[in-house]
């Protein structure tokens, strides 16, 4: 048994006889590009589950063995230490490939600006090149990016988006929106099976705590006992989904016909200022936050229309925000506890919505956080999402 990906195998020599390669079988058989990834290893567990052969495809430049390590005595399980921009040939045998390869968080595509936009064009086409080859259902995981700064509230698949293409975040939000472009230049021209899924806020196990999303990064502050940062006011908001509930969605919509963008994720939408309080509170850590300038672009509101999902694929959301962070506690907790970090105790003189002075103080920025956001809302157009 051998691990593939030639020299660049050699970092990983300590698993190499933990490997093995899956033999032919008429299972189907499904390639997962980026499956070392957070969500990418969630799909390499599903799709396992599901009675799949699946070959896992990574650089580990973002992604991590570890997601997936648990599979490696699985003979129906491969694991390819390669890139997809720069490979090609990754043979024609599947049936289904799944397209999460690429630095999805701020600090990552920022760090790596060039290879998010090589695996967004040339990692793409080969993987369309493929799929082409092989007659496969090939799914790409696109972003709720592609909508910029949004002018239209919440945001729907028809909303062609509010995107500045040369600043400092657009390596990503071009990437994707490239790798779209090609993918319906495929499906209309050669007839490719493609399937498109805007992915908005997802969260759940296996999320690095240093990729600077707002969840690691509130729950390392929390555990840590640091001062819970917040860009701007606090008064942005996010629509959080919890990784079960994406796979879920990502699984009906490979298996359906639809060849047009499919937003997955949960409406429930919050500001960054009461997410913030509801990690102290479920961390019961008390910390203070601490507020810094909001990034350039970053965007004021983000929120899902899943109408299209609920028609089409008879999704929606199972997992509400509550249950979801209990779940994921006990990960960050251990991911912590593994830096060698100590946990904050639990202080004495915390409260539900953490210790911020009292609870009608925390009332009042909440009914001004509000406030303002309605305000911004003026400007841009409000859709309802029952139509």
């Amino acid at each position: 048994m051998e691990l593939q990906g030639g020299p660049s195998a050699i970092s990983l020599t300590p698993i190499i006889d933990k490997v093995c390669m899956a033999s032919p079988s008429k299972q189907p058989h499904t390639l997962i590009a980026g499956g070392a990834g957070f969500i990418g290893s969630h799909l390499c567990d599903r799709f396992l589950r599901d009675g799949h052969r699946v070959t896992c495809i990574d650089n580990l430049l973002t992604g991590r063995l570890e997601n997936v390590d648990h599979h490696l005595g699985n003979p129906d399980f491969t694991f390819l230490h390669q890139d997809i921009s720069t490979s090609a040939d990754l043979g024609s045998d599947y049936d289904y490939i799944l397209n999460f390869a690429c630095p999805a968080s701020p600090i990552d595509y920022l760090k790596f600006p060039f290879e998010t936009l090589d695996v967004g064009s040339y990692g793409m086409k080969n993987l369309l090149d493929i799929a082409q080859k092989s007659g496969a259902t090939i799914l790409q995981a696109s972003t709720s990016e592609v909508y910029g700064d949004p002018l239209v509230h919440p945001q729907k698949e028809s909303y062609w988006g509010h995107v500045n293409p040369i600043g400092p975040r657009r390596v990503y939000d071009e990437s994707k929106r490239f790798a779209e472009a090609l993918m319906a230049a495929y499906h209309r021209e050669l007839g490719v099976k493609t399937r498109i899924v805007r992915i908005f806020n997802t969260y759940g196990p296996r999320m690095r705590l240093d990729d600077g999303r707002v969840l690691p990064t509130f729950m390392k502050q929390a555990l840590s006992g640091e001062a819970i940062s917040i860009f701007g006011d606090g008064s942005q908001t996010r629509s959080f989904c919890y990784v079960d509930d994406l796979v879920e969605g990502i699984v009906r919509l490979l298996h359906s016909d639809e060849a047009d963008p499919v937003n997955i994720g949960n409406p429930d939408e919050i500001t960054i200022g009461q997410f913030a309080e509801e990690i102290v509170a479920l961390t019961n850590s008390g910390n203070t936050i601490s507020y810094h300038p909001l990034p350039e672009d970053d965007p004021k509101v983000r929120q899902p229309d899943i109408i299209k999902a609920r028609r089409v694929l008879g999704w929606s959301p199972r997992m509400n925000r509550q249950e979801g962070l209990k779940a994921t506690l006990g990960y960050f907790e251990e991911e912590v506890s593994k830096l060698g970090i100590q946990m904050a105790k639990p202080s004495a003189e915390h409260r539900p919505l953490g210790r911020m002075g009292n609870r009608g103080a925390i009332q009042r920025r909440r009914h001004q956080s509000e406030a303002f956001r309605h305000r911004a809302w003026k400007k841009i157009k409000i859709t309802d999402p029952r139509t």
